[in-house]
Formats: C-alpha cells, structure tokens, sequence
C-alpha cells in the first residue's frame, strides 16, 4: 500500500514522538539537498523523516512492514504535501518501491535496524516479556508468529536460533525447557515464555534471562537479517553516483552484515597474480566511517536504547551494482521449513 501526498510544499509536521538514535549524525551524512530524493528504508515513528524533511526542499519515499506505522504516517504526509510517500512494504524491495513511487535513482538511503520503541511498548505485539501479550513478534500482519515457531521447531533448531540469533550460551537449555513445557501446553504467551527461559538460565545477569531468547525469536520470524542483506544490493542498484548510503544498528549481527557489505562493496575484486586476465570489479562504495559512529554520553544518558548504536556510512561510486552475497549471514534453516504449514 503507498499513501502519497499532494498539497503545499511545507517543513514536514512540527515536532514528533521520536527522536532517532544518532540523529543529526545519520542525517549530516546523507547529505540532503535540494531537490533530492531520499529512501527512509524504516520509517517507524517518522524521526529521520522529518529531519530529511527539515533539512532541504526535498523528497523523501519512506518505508516500513508495519501498517500500524504507516497509519500513523497519515498526518506527516498531509502536512509534507507531495515531498512525502509512504509505502507498506519490507525494504528488501525498496528499489521497486522508489520506481513505483517514479524515482528509479535516488540520492540516499538509510535504515533505523531492529525493533521499533513503538512496537516494544504494544503488550498485543508480543515483542517484550515486558507485558503480557500474544507471543507474536511479527513486524507486519503475515506469516508464521513466535508462538508458531516455538510449537514447530525441533530442539536443536530452537537451539541454534537462540545461540545464533540471541547470541545466548545457554541455548540447549533453553531449548530443552521449551520442548518440555510445550509437551504440557501450549506456549502462546509472552509471559509463559519469559517464565520458562528464566527457569532454565541460573546464572546471575544484568539483563534479564528472557532478553536473548526473545531477541532471537523476533529477528528470525522476521526474517531481519534475510531482509538487511537483499535491502543493502537493493540500496546499492538504486542510489546514484554520489548517493549516500547510511545504517544505525543496533545489533552486533546487523552491524556485521552492513560491514561486510560496504568493505566487499570498496575493494576490486576479480583478477589475481594466478589469473591476471580475469577483469577487477570497480568498488561500488567508498566507505565514509571507517570506524562505525557510537553516540555520546549525552545522548545515552538522554535515551538508554542509543548505548549499542552503531553508524555505518558510505559514498556509491559510479560503478555497475554486483550480485548479492550472503557471506556474514548465520546458518539457519528458514522460517518457512521451521514452521511447515502454519
């Protein structure tokens, strides 16, 4: 679904609810300017909108999975006029997007990674054993839940999932509790679920026992790392010579994939002293941090979710997009297998 606005050219609608994590940073990076055209790859609450908004006469498409978001998006569009399109779509296909919207090149792209503030504060989402809710983590409103995934997956799949994903040590335990409680009842909430992960992780922590095996439940039934990798090769096909390319993650499995992507994407690849006549590939990327961006002390202290942030920026090159690669990716089965027919 795309909702486009048409109207008075206008500073996108005053003050918003969000202020995005490495805001003026993300921002001064993609150099906006006139006449522009700029992906916000996830909208969310609309912080990077509005800015890119503020910043110049320009326009920006921007994108997210969740209908919710976009719904909320209806007033940022009317107040922008025509310099604002909304699409309802993942940002794996934001180059189909930006042709639709009557740009096939664009001159930036940037992507807010991970779960939305809005989202973690809706129980009915089932993203936090915060409150008690449907155990449904799904960013959109199609596909297989959590509470699919933990009927469906075998024990060492569930396992993996959460080391891999959640980067959990205690994995097999948990996985083993898990099958255990399921074999008794069904485990469809967040609650139940956040109870059984702390019965099985003893250790002492800062965190909660349930942080990690829910982190790794949400990036799996969304598929988010799936969707990063087919999101930067579509980023790289759409922008223009010149155009910028920007990522906040905020996971250290995100920003490893961003990372990988732009230093494959500036080195020349193809020919070697073994096969010289092989022709080198161009860099597609120069790379502008070559140290990702970290927020300050202020800012954490401001808004504790920026203490994992991590900015990525990069300049495309005039050179042809390559294929796709995956290499940074975890080896997991995909949802689809995981969960059957559900």
């Amino acid at each position: 679904m795309m909702v486009g606005g048409d109207g008075f050219t206008a500073v996108a609608g005053g003050p918003g609810p969000h202020i995005p994590v490495l805001g003026p940073r993300a921002t001064g990076f993609l150099n906006i300017h006139d006449n522009g055209v700029y992906i916000d790859a996830t909208f969310g609450a609309g912080g990077y909108t509005r800015a890119i908004l503020a910043a110049a006469d320009c326009r920006v498409i921007a994108i997210d999975r969740d209908g919710n978001a976009i719904a909320r998006g209806a007033d940022l569009v009317a107040a922008a006029g025509s310099r604002l399109t909304l699409a309802e779509e993942r940002f794996s296909n934001l180059d189909a997007v930006a042709e639709h919207a009557g740009h096939p090149s664009v001159d930036g792209v940037i992507f807010d990674l991970g779960v939305s503030s809005m989202q973690l504060d809706e129980a009915e989402r089932g993203f936090s054993f915060r409150f008690d809710g449907p155990l449904d983590m799904r960013m959109g409103s199609v596909g297989p839940t959590a509470a699919d995934v933990i009927a469906a997956a075998g024990e060492r799949d569930l396992a993996n999932i959460i080391f891999l994903l959640g980067e959990e040590r205690h994995s097999r335990a948990v996985a083993r509790a898990i099958v255990k409680a399921r074999a008794e009842a069904p485990i469809t909430t967040t609650r139940a679920l956040a109870a059984i992960v702390a019965s099985a992780i003893r250790a002492r922590s800062d965190i909660n026992p349930a942080t990690r095996t829910f982190q790794a439940l949400r990036i799996f039934v969304n598929e988010e790392l799936n969707e990063l990798v087919t999101a930067l090769a579509a980023a790289e096909r759409v922008l223009k010579p010149g155009g910028r390319l920007v990522a906040v993650s905020f996971h250290s499995l995100e920003d490893r994939i961003v990372k990988s992507f732009l230093v494959s994407r500036a080195e020349t690849r193809g020919g070697s002293r073994h096969a010289p006549e092989i022709r080198r590939a161009s860099p597609t990327f120069a790379v502008l941090t070559k140290r990702p961006v970290t927020p300050d002390d202020k800012e954490v202290a401001e808004n504790p979710r920026a203490r994992s942030a991590k900015l990525r920026a990069a300049e495309r090159t005039d050179a042809p997009a390559r294929p796709g690669d995956d290499d940074a990716m975890p080896q997991l089965p995909a949802l689809d297998d995981v969960v059957g027919g559900r």
